[in-house]
């Protein structure tokens, strides 16, 4: 996993949950006299519209990034300085089968039949 920046809106809910559960583990064990539950709630919100204040005026976001202008678009670059007739050329022979090529630069080698020799054992 990548490290990140830490997220403050996260941090801070998550320490709110932790503080809740832990004052809920302590009551079960400990009776404590506290103010009304009302005043919590509101010191709680107040703290957590702060926090969020904070967030959003420390905001560390880059500036969007300029579009950039393009003034040509790209022509292929052909290896060698060949013109494109000769280059498309040269594709095409290589593409072609060997065999075939061969057959048409010596026609009289394909008249002459090869004489099989014999088997022997």
């Amino acid at each position: 996993m990548k490290p990140h920046r830490t997220d403050g809106i996260s941090l801070s809910f998550g320490l709110i949950f932790l503080m809740l559960a832990l004052w809920w583990a302590i009551s079960r064990v400990v009776h404590l006299h506290l103010p009304a539950v009302g005043w919590l709630v509101a010191a709680a919100l107040i703290l957590f519209g702060v926090i969020g204040l904070l967030g959003a005026i420390r905001s560390g976001r880059p500036p969007a990034p300029q579009p950039v202008a393009v003034t040509q678009p790209a022509e292929p670059e052909i290896p060698g300085g060949l013109p494109p007739e000769v280059h498309a050329s040269i594709v095409r022979e290589l593409l072609e089968e060997p065999g075939e090529r061969f057959r048409q630069e010596h026609p009289e080698a394909q008249s002459e039949p090869a004489a099989e020799k014999p088997h022997q054992d």
